[in-house]
């Protein structure tokens, strides 16, 4: 016997299904309902409500999305195979495949794959989480989430409804979010931003991502949230008084024109609004579209005539007229947008659109799903989008990292465009930041293998440019053909390659070169980047090789050379295992415990003083060890230091490792270049570019030759490894590297 709340809350369900469902339909919905409400009832949310709520909420929003009634009946029953003893079989069984595939596409996984870990598996999830001791858990938590969101968007390339039960289920949660603890709330919030909200723009929902995005700016940032919040509020009712005499006006003037309009305010969205206020770096009162209307008229003629009309009457403000009815956004988004200075001089925003645009801009690719009756075809514009984002997906399932995979779906699959034309006036749509190689492997793989340079609006630009839309773009391509690309266009220091359709081109080129060459390369650049930092002494790469998952160095050295691993990563994981466990001293066994210091950990001792060497200036990720001294606790060394290798006093080594602290750390580096006008100031730039303070300086010139000997205060060893790499790429640099201790 169902509660009262629950009878309730599925007739309320049954209301708002679209009216063209059948009976059939219907039904299907109330059995996934029964199945749900029974798997789920012993079940509680945060709040202390029945978990049933949930999944009611969640079909809601995707009835008013208008989605198939498999696709609501998969909304019920999403976390049953995740959270009950249900099975993707049973569902199979009682409901088809269809919602067997949704729901399983939006169940997270339980536990970590092995192809992300090795042989090591995951922990208890909620253990991981709350366990703020034990980074190795976190870490495998994080995994299981990437790995969660890779299997969710593989999914999705092949049914995109399951992203429509993904946004609906995070849109709720959303909704919900004050009942989860405040680590979580940020982590959520901070995800929703930066993944769901993106998502949701992509596919055209923009009712749901508005949303989305104003729920989470609220946990990610609530005093600029509420700063705003409050100066709207403030100024509703001035703005509001004058939006019903704007609309009053907008009415009457097309009417009189033969213009049927039905004009509303547009919703003023506070996320919106604080990116408006951080891109063009405003006050609130200067944000252009504080006051916005929207008109709805019957047809396209009707939009240009109306646009015609306002033109004339008020003077639109330049630079602030979009025609996205001539040419779509790629999520189908169509509308003219301009804004124009209104009887009182101030700005006003205009949006115009037919209501076929208008539900498109509101549910996007959800509008396309068509309820078929009869065999009906679908979209082809549709079919054409589903296909493009099924084959991005495809290109990165196979990724080995699921962490890269997510980040390469947030950066090219879902963040912001730009449009770029090429020199014969065709369209090139790629992400916000794409560089000419970017553009260049868009256009075609081997215009992109031979890009050597690129006019950019009939000016030479370097590689590294970032576009903008409207810039037309035109490839210098190397005099003969088959050079291909550059390695330097991998290293993500230097921002030559965004994309990662571009990154993957560039990496099976190289996959197809001689695998001696990628393997001796790799080992060459490798080395390189050890021996610039200093770090090329006592190396055990067949340890470093296995902490990498991989069999034996050579393998390492391919994949280094071919692209697939990065020396950032290697070096990350050398550190790490270096940190972790060192073999170079051994310490005394007993010594167990440990207390932090300002910018170090000791093992052993207990509120002991220690100061970093000044012999050998170590540097958080340098292999470390600390030596007792007489009367003044212990210096901290590295452990290639000549003064520790040659001591003989071996009781005063103890073990110690890198704290959590922010300092910076002082490091002497070496830069030979041949002289020129700038070098100086050229590397002075580059170090203020990165917030890197120099405390000394010393130049010595022989013959056209410089000599430059600099400490620099460092974070970490990734900070010092991208700053020698982007010193050594400036012009006339003949060689950079970190002098040695002794």
């Amino acid at each position: 016997m169902k509660s009262t709340q629950s009878s309730a809350t599925i007739e309320d369900l049954l209301k708002r299904l679209p009216e063209k469902f059948t009976a059939a339909d219907r039904e299907l919905v109330k059995r996934a309902y029964q199945v749900a409400e029974e798997a789920h009832r012993e079940q509680k949310r945060h709040s202390g409500e029945p978990y049933i709520i949930h999944c009611v909420a969640v079909a809601k929003i995707l009835s008013e999305m208008k989605v198939q009634p498999e696709v609501i009946a998969a909304g019920l029953l999403h976390d049953t195979v995740e959270d009950t003893s249900i099975t993707l079989d049973d569902l199979s069984r009682e409901f088809g495949d269809t919602v067997r595939n949704l729901v399983d596409g939006v169940t997270k996984l339980t536990h970590l794959p092995r192809v992300s870990r090795g042989d090591q598996h995951a922990e208890d999830n909620g253990a991981a989480e709350e366990n703020h001791s034990a980074p190795a858990l976190l870490g495998r938590k994080e995994d299981i989430v990437s790995e969660t969101l890779r299997k969710t968007f593989i999914a999705m390339g092949k049914d995109v409804r399951v992203m429509f039960i993904k946004l609906a289920d995070r849109l709720h949660n959303m909704r919900t979010l004050d009942y989860m603890p405040e680590h979580k709330r940020k982590r959520i919030a901070k995800e929703t931003l930066e993944i769901f909200a993106p998502v949701a723009n992509r596919l055209g929902i923009w009712q749901i991502k508005w949303v989305l995005e104003d729920l989470a700016f609220s946990y990610d940032n609530p005093e600029k949230y509420k700063e705003i919040a409050g100066l709207l509020a403030e100024k509703r009712p001035e703005r509001e008084a004058q939006l019903e005499e704007i609309k009053t006006h907008l009415v009457k003037l097309l009417k009189s024109h033969n213009i049927k309009a039905e004009v509303s305010g547009r919703p003023k969205h506070i996320y919106s609004i604080y990116k408006k206020m951080q891109k063009k770096g405003k006050s609130f009162d200067m944000v252009r579209d504080i006051r916005a209307v929207r008109l709805i008229v019957a047809d396209v003629p009707s939009c240009y005539a109306a646009l015609g009309v306002i033109h004339t009457t008020w003077r639109p403000i330049p630079g602030e007229f979009d025609d996205y009815i001539a040419a779509p956004k790629n999520n189908f988004y169509q509308s003219l947008h301009t804004a124009i200075f209104y009887e009182d001089k101030r700005p006003l925003e205009i949006q115009i659109r037919t209501p076929a645009m208008h539900m498109k801009s509101e549910y996007g690719v959800a509008a396309h799903w068509r309820y078929k009756e009869g065999g009906k075809g679908g979209d082809k514009n549709y079919e054409s989008f589903i296909s493009s984002l099924r084959s991005m997906v495809e290109m990165e399932s196979e990724a080995r990292d699921a962490n890269e995979f997510v980040e390469t779906m947030r950066q090219d699959v879902f963040q912001d465009r730009v449009y770029i034309f090429t020199p014969r006036g065709d369209i090139i749509d790629l992400p916000v930041g794409s560089t000419p190689i970017d553009f260049a492997y868009h256009v075609h793989t081997d215009i992109g293998h031979n890009c050597r340079g690129a006019h950019v609006n009939g000016k030479m630009v370097s590689l590294d440019h970032k576009l903008k839309t409207g810039d037309q773009v035109e490839i210098i391509l190397a005099p003969k053909r088959g050079g291909g690309p550059s390695r330097d266009w991998l290293n993500s220091h230097l921002g030559l390659v965004q994309t990662q359709r571009a990154r993957a081109k560039i990496k099976t080129w190289f996959k197809k070169q001689e695998d001696d060459l990628n393997l001796m390369q790799g080992r060459a650049a490798l080395e390189s980047e050890l021996q610039k930092l200093g770090l090329n002494e006592n190396v055990n790469f067949e340890k470093m090789a296995r902490s990498l998952n991989l069999k034996n160095p050579e393998d390492m050295f391919l994949a280094l050379g071919n692209g697939d691993l990065t020396i950032n990563k290697v070096l990350k994981q050398f550190v790490q295992e270096e940190e972790a466990d060192s073999d170079i001293f051994k310490v005394n066994p007993s010594a167990a415990t440990a207390t932090a210091t300002d910018a170090i950990e000791v093992v052993g001792l207990k509120g002991m003083l220690s100061s970093m060497a000044q012999c050998c200036n170590p540097t958080p990720g340098d292999p470390i060890v600390g030596y007792i001294t007489r009367g003044r606790g212990a210096t901290i060394h590295r452990q290639d230091c000549p003064n520790i290798l040659q001591t003989k006093e071996h009781e005063r080594l103890l073990r110690v490792g890198w704290g959590r602290s922010e300092r910076t750390f002082p490091v002497p580096i070496y830069i030979k270049a041949y002289d020129r006008p700038g070098l100086v100031s050229d590397v002075s730039n580059l170090l203020t570019d990165e917030n890197i303070n120099i405390t000394d300086v010393t130049v010595n010139m022989t013959e056209a030759v410089a000599n430059l000997r600099l400490i620099i205060e460092v974070r970490d060893i990734t900070q010092l490894s991208r700053v020698l790499t982007r010193i050594d790429n400036l012009p006339n640099i003949m060689e950079v590297h970190r002098v040695k201790p002794g």
